[in-house]
């Protein structure tokens, strides 16, 4: 499976290793999380990014169609929940997580490492189904980020996947109207402030206090601050 999956970025963390000759000659290893889909994550990132505010300002269900988009993921509301269902991808305060993960551990499960996740949550199936091809090797998922708050992350990416993730939903006090996209080291790669019918209050005001205290926090402190400001 692994030798279709030649990824050739290669940023300060990642070493390159040589395959055999009838394989493609890298592959990009994160050795720190080795699960990480590298080539993927990096697209899924620079899509993040090229999201302009028009594309991040709509209505909210625009706009999650655009992040799943970004994440390389499928916009099936009406599959069945296990099977490539991403109705409740960043619908809610926990499913936020845009996790990039190669191949052989998509299939992984939770064997009681991640708190709060049900033993099993065996979520390959789904992978495979709702994940877009054209972004690389590996698939994508929005995991579960209770967890993250801790150093390292105790979340269902870099615990059950072993793979670091391509970006994070972060939902901005004070108000909690905008969200703002963050990669794995908590940095800044775009915000909005959508309208409709958003996630309740409550979803969006507890997604914030999960990652509180976090390197995760910081760019929604900050972007939740600029806001306040723009509205005086």
């Amino acid at each position: 499976m692994t030798t279709a999956w030649g990824e050739s970025f290669s940023p300060a963390g990642y070493t390159a290793r040589a395959m055999s000759s009838s394989a493609p000659k890298k592959l990009e290893v994160d050795q720190e999380y080795p699960g990480t889909a590298v080539k993927r994550m990096n697209a899924c990132m620079e899509r993040a990014k090229s999201l302009d505010k028009k594309d991040l300002n709509q209505e909210w269900e625009d706009v999650r169609r655009k992040i799943l988009w970004a994440g390389g993921l499928k916009d099936l509301p009406n599959a069945r929940p296990g099977y490539g269902y991403t109705g409740h991808s960043f619908n809610d305060w926990n499913h936020c997580d845009l996790t990039t993960m190669l191949g052989d551990v998509s299939h992984n499960e939770n064997k009681g490492e991640v708190s709060g996740i049900a033993i099993g949550n065996q979520l390959g199936p789904g992978i495979q189904i709702a994940s877009l091809p054209e972004l690389g090797p590996g698939g994508s998922w929005s995991t579960c980020m209770m967890g993250c708050n801790k150093d390292p992350p105790q979340d269902v990416a870099h615990i059950q996947f072993k793979s670091r993730i391509a970006f994070k939903l972060v939902w901005c006090p004070p108000n909690f109207s905008t969200f703002v996209l963050v990669d794995d080291a908590g940095n800044y790669l775009n915000h909005g402030t959508p309208g409709g019918r958003l996630p309740d209050i409550r979803e969006r005001a507890y997604n914030y206090k999960v990652v509180q205290g976090s390197k995760y926090a910081k760019e929604a402190e900050r972007i939740g601050k600029e806001a306040v400001k723009e509205a005086a």
